[in-house]
């Protein structure tokens, strides 16, 4: 990952102040007016104290005079293709793991900031978001940090159509919006590698979300990045279901495995094919590696519809399956590449899930990471008042 930059504007308060159009990074600012803005801070003359110049002080009495709003939005994934124990790059056994990123459902908070009450006083909306308001907690000290001044507290409403106990990263989600809301309530934007490190504060392990698409083996208890796998995931087709008729999974009251030496062995096997499906664009390699894994969670999950899941999956002529590691979800995944008649083939799919009494939600492509969420018959977008749902999946 990349140190932290940041992006700094004037904050939106709710009374009028001087314009100003600041931009901040590793301690200097820049500023409009006496002074053109060029990459760092430029102004006649500097603050004898603090070396600072007039366009940073101006900037920062600004920001932390006025009350401001902020707004950050992040997604959500389907469940995961690889999962377990493996060795960094030190040969220090590590929990990671790939995620399958989902576009459209997510998570967005708004943050208001009132400059001079105690940090302690930060609400939020709903009140049982207990992560994300730590989350905020920690962004506040975070960013007040970086310009100099004293935390305050706020105002932190969250609004979202990720389901929540299904292991597609609700909390992680709730806690990247809420992050983000509350670094550009400051005018700044924090670098992933600074918000993965909050992320892992906030909830103990965190989902690789604030990232780009791009798959790679992430450290959820960490914070940190194991390996980049890949430029990109290569297409595939996704029939998406529910296992356990989609009701919430308890991850605290899942039982805990001890790691072998043999099981961080295949691990790392899987880590290897899994690198060589997606530089080569083997879906079929990549459907096997899923496939191993989910099948490995099952010693943890133990869903019943397991085998059917994976049975239906052959006849349909899929690639294989995957499933989230700490929840219900789960996926069908197809090559579009593949011969025959790929309508019918997910048609049938769906058919034979929904007939062995297991909900099939949406089907979605890899593509759509790049193209944003294809627009199919009977969409119903997400509104940003939408509440978040307990079990089911926003259907497309």
């Amino acid at each position: 990952m990349t140190p932290a930059t940041h992006r700094a504007r004037a904050p939106r308060t709710t009374h009028p102040a001087a314009p100003l159009d600041a931009e901040t990074g590793a301690g200097t600012a820049q500023a409009t007016g006496t002074a053109q803005a060029t990459g760092t801070a430029r102004a006649t003359g500097t603050d004898p104290a603090t070396g600072a110049s007039p366009a940073a002080v101006a900037l920062a009495t600004a920001i932390g005079t006025a009350t401001a709003t902020g707004t950050g939005h992040a997604p959500c994934h389907h469940g995961e293709l690889l999962q377990g124990v493996f060795l960094d790059a030190e040969g220090r056994r590590c929990a990671g793991l790939v995620t399958l990123p989902l576009a459209g459902p997510g998570s967005r908070a708004d943050f208001v900031r009132r400059p001079g009450t105690p940090p302690e006083a930060l609400t939020v909306v709903p009140a049982d978001r207990g992560k994300a308001a730590r989350a905020a907690g920690l962004a506040v000290t975070e960013c007040a940090r970086q310009l100099g001044l004293p935390p305050s507290g706020g105002q932190l409403r969250l609004t979202g159509d990720v389901p929540v106990g299904l292991g597609m990263g609700s909390s992680t989600s709730d806690v990247i919006a809420a992050v983000r809301a509350v670094a550009d309530s400051y005018g700044l934007r924090l670098a992933p590698d600074a918000v993965a490190r909050l992320a892992v504060r906030a909830e103990r392990a965190s989902d690789p979300l604030m990232l780009d698409a791009r798959p790679v083996l992430f450290a959820q208890r960490e914070g940190r990045i194991l390996e980049v796998l890949g430029p990109a995931l290569p297409p595939l087709v996704v029939v998406g279901c529910v296992l356990g008729g989609g009701a919430p999974v308890d991850t605290l009251a899942l039982p805990v495995r001890e790691t072998t030496d043999a099981d961080v062995q295949e691990y790392e096997r899987l880590r290897t094919l899994l690198r060589r499906a997606i530089t080569t664009g083997d879906v079929s390699l990549l459907g096997q590696v899923a496939t191993a894994s989910a099948r490995r969670g099952q010693q943890t999950l133990n869903h019943p519809e397991f085998e059917t899941l994976t049975a239906i999956a052959r006849r349909s002529g899929a690639a294989g399956v995957q499933i989230a590691h700490s929840g219900a979800v789960a996926g069908v995944l197809f090559d579009p590449a593949a011969p025959g008649d790929l309508r019918h083939r997910v048609r049938a799919c769906r058919h034979a899930l929904n007939s062995h009494g297991i909900p099939t939600t949406r089907t979605f492509t890899t593509k759509e990471l790049l193209d944003g969420p294809a627009h199919r018959r009977g969409d119903r977008p997400a509104r940003p008042d939408t509440s978040r749902r307990p079990s089911r999946l926003p259907a497309l």
